[in-house]
């Protein structure tokens, strides 16, 4: 058993779960440590499946939620409204993401683009954090699926590698009126079907190439990223309403600024 390997296994588990739902990008820390760490598994099995640890984390904290707006679809109009407005938010990402995929993954092969779209985003977010909005909708499940489609059309940004898909959600749901803690549930509730679809259409193009050989490499990392996932769920949002998002945007911009000097000195 590879010691060292399953460390490195450990590391990056952690920061998927921990870095999925905040808005700093956790596929471009990923890219960026795994470079950095040299780490590699065949056919991306590795980064494939341990999305699936932080999409059990988010599912399990929301379960008995979601539960109720199942059983109430019958019968209640909100409870059909929310359905839609997550459905309609995530349908442009995608369907954008579908259709530039290959250039998308060419993309994500380059560190130095997530630094400078880290550094770029932090600012972006400190600014916006910082500005005096009206908020109007401080409910999650009560967004309309009008303002839901806008916020999925700001998602798209995400698929620019260091953008962050929390992040794009976060930042246009405040300019359009949202309280922080609502614009961060929302986030977490489209971050569901996002998550699986990249999944599963991950899962279909490389499935050829997945390699199951290294269960125990997989295993320790899908475990880290669910521990970390279910941690980071259950406290950001009492976080985020009483202190913001400025500790995001300055890890943003001080993680892009290390990983740009970096990717010098190793040139």
């Amino acid at each position: 058993m590879d010691i060292v390997n399953l460390a490195k296994a450990l590391v990056l588990g952690v920061v998927e779960g921990a870095t999925e739902f905040i808005p700093v990008s956790s596929t471009g820390h990923l890219i960026l440590i795994g470079h950095f760490l040299g780490f590699q598994s065949t056919g991306k099995t590795f980064e494939v499946l341990i999305q699936l640890g932080a999409i059990l984390a988010i599912l399990l904290v929301y379960f008995s939620r979601l539960l109720g707006v199942v059983l109430c679809l019958p019968t209640d109009a909100w409870a059909r409204r929310f359905v839609i407005s997550v459905i309609v938010a995530f349908l442009p990402a995608a369907a954008l993401g579908a259709v530039l995929h290959s250039r998308i993954k060419a993309m994500f092969e380059r560190p130095d683009l997530v630094c400078v779209a880290l550094i770029l985003g932090g600012i972006v977010l400190l600014v916006v954090d910082r500005l005096k909005l009206e908020a109007r909708e401080d409910n999650a499940f009560r967004f309309s699926p009008w303002l839901a489609f806008k916020i999925g059309l700001c998602q798209c940004a995400a698929l620019f590698p260091g953008v962050s898909r929390s992040g794009a959600t976060i930042v246009g749901a405040l300019l359009m009126g949202t309280t922080k803690r609502a614009a961060a549930e929302f986030s977490f509730f489209l971050a569901m079907p996002t998550m699986a679809g990249a999944f599963a259409y991950d899962l279909y193009k490389n499935h050829k190439l997945l390699d199951f050989s290294d269960v125990t490499t997989i295993g320790v990392g899908f475990v880290a990223a669910f521990v970390s996932g279910l941690f980071v769920v259950r406290f950001l949002l009492d976080y985020v309403s009483r202190h913001g998002f400025t500790l995001f945007a300055v890890w943003r911009i001080v993680v892009g600024s290390a990983g740009l000097v970096g990717l010098y000195l190793m040139r």
